[in-house]
């Protein structure tokens, strides 16, 4: 049974409520109401620091995620089709996957200093484990009938990878993308909090010394609305199309 459409959206306006009502009867600075949470976001948009700090992480997220992206799947499907490769990395790749991010911020930091490009690599190393696990569970997974059937009509490696592979790893794609933005942007707040001058991160670590909640809130609220929009206006709809394309090629089929 589908649920209603109310289903889908109710329970935002009900925390925030339920906010409101708690933070009114405590009435201390540790818990603001939602109203000064807004005050404190207007006011840093007028003072244009929201937009400046939010700009410089956004491109961190931006440079990180394409990178850790496109080495985590790399090496996945590296390790999917290949049992020597899985056999040679599953160890490594075990140990990246259970190394904390903040020892892996710190060493390079400690290693290359308070840079940008230890900053950015350190959020890399940290999701590339992630989504070299998840591509490497769709390689295994691609049907061995299209691999015959792209032989037979002599593909190309080009025409394999677009034509056969890409449709088949889309879901696994997808997921690994949503789990990047989610983990990516909270990796690079901890590694803007610990050793840069700039970003969400860097203003958090500011707010927290003054113990302004409000502001706090007000910039966390900011950012994951960013995140939010990108997941509603690119993601979503991509992965709506892609499984038009996916149902069509089935009914053809």
């Amino acid at each position: 049974m589908k649920p209603p459409r109310w289903a889908y959206w109710i329970m935002l306006p009900l925390a925030v409520a339920l906010w409101a009502l708690i933070a009114a009867l405590l009435e201390t600075p540790l818990l603001p109401t939602p109203n000064a949470v807004l005050g404190a976001l207007w006011q840093s948009l007028q003072s244009g620091d929201l937009q400046q700090h939010l700009g410089v992480t956004l491109r961190r997220v931006l440079i990180s995620f394409v990178l850790a992206m496109l080495l985590g799947a790399l090496l996945g499907v590296w390790m999917g089709r290949s049992p020597l490769a899985n056999a040679l990395l599953d160890p490594l790749l075990v140990l990246f996957l259970n190394l904390p991010a903040l020892v892996t911020i710190i060493l390079l930091y400690v290693w290359c200093g308070l840079v940008e490009a230890a900053a950015i690599l350190a959020v890399v190393i940290n999701k590339v484990p992630n989504v070299a696990v998840t591509l490497r569970e769709g390689a295994r997974s691609l049907d061995p009938r299209l691999e015959q059937m792209a032989q037979v009509y002599a593909f190309s490696r080009w025409q394999r990878v677009a034509d056969v592979w890409l449709p088949q790893l889309f879901p696994y794609l997808m997921a690994a993308t949503r789990g990047g933005l989610a983990l990516i942007w909270k990796i690079v707040l901890v590694v803007e909090l610990l050793g840069r001058s700039d970003g969400i991160g860097f203003q958090l670590h500011m707010a927290f010394q003054v113990f302004d909640v409000a502001s706090i809130l007000a910039y966390s609220l900011a950012f994951i609305a960013v995140v939010q929009l990108i997941e509603l206006a690119l993601l979503q709809p991509l992965e709506r199309r892609a499984s038009r394309w996916r149902e069509a090629g089935a009914q053809h089929a």
